[in-house]
């Protein structure tokens, strides 16, 4: 089965009054965020940031006629994407603070050309509370990127967030 292609409609920002609210969600898919296109420019700079220089990612010509037809991002550029996508899909009105606890998996099924929409479905997995009223969340992200058959990155992602 092949991800949903792109809708013309925006999708809405989950507002959540507090914490509590938002753990009452396990085990559903809570937010969609909105497409994005990953640039050569930002390619360049993750590449730049990080050392990556590999030519799949940043000799555009050489990627032509390489294994995937075109450049392609780096999966960790993919999954320094994530708090993007959170950022902009979910809020909780009591959280004064919020910080990413780790990773507990993270793959990478299929390529993302340079150009390509990607977007993140947000599947809440657990929610458990910790010190000082906060609570550790437990994400499931799959983003997807438009008309691909395979998502091109599936974490479980951990944060914590403070009231």
């Amino acid at each position: 089965m092949g991800l949903r292609g792109r809708s013309a409609k925006v999708a809405a920002m989950k507002t959540f009054q507090t914490l509590s609210e938002l753990a009452a969600c396990v085990g559903q898919e809570v937010a969609i965020s909105d497409w994005i296109t990953v640039t050569q420019e930002q390619v360049n700079l993750f590449a730049e940031a990080t050392g990556d220089h590999q030519w799949i990612h940043v000799d555009v010509e050489r990627a032509r006629s390489g294994p995937f037809g075109a450049p392609i991002a780096h999966g960790f550029l993919t999954l320094s994407l994530l708090p993007r996508f959170f950022q902009s899909t979910l809020s909780v009105q009591e959280t004064r603070m919020g910080v990413n606890y780790g990773l507990n998996k993270v793959r990478f099924p299929a390529p993302v050309p340079v150009g390509s929409p990607l977007r993140a479905r947000l599947r809440l997995l657990e929610a458990t509370a910790i010190e000082n009223g906060g609570y550790q969340f437990a994400w499931e992200v799959t983003v997807e990127r438009e008309g691909g058959a395979k998502p091109v990155c599936v974490a479980e992602s951990l944060s914590r967030q403070y009231p």
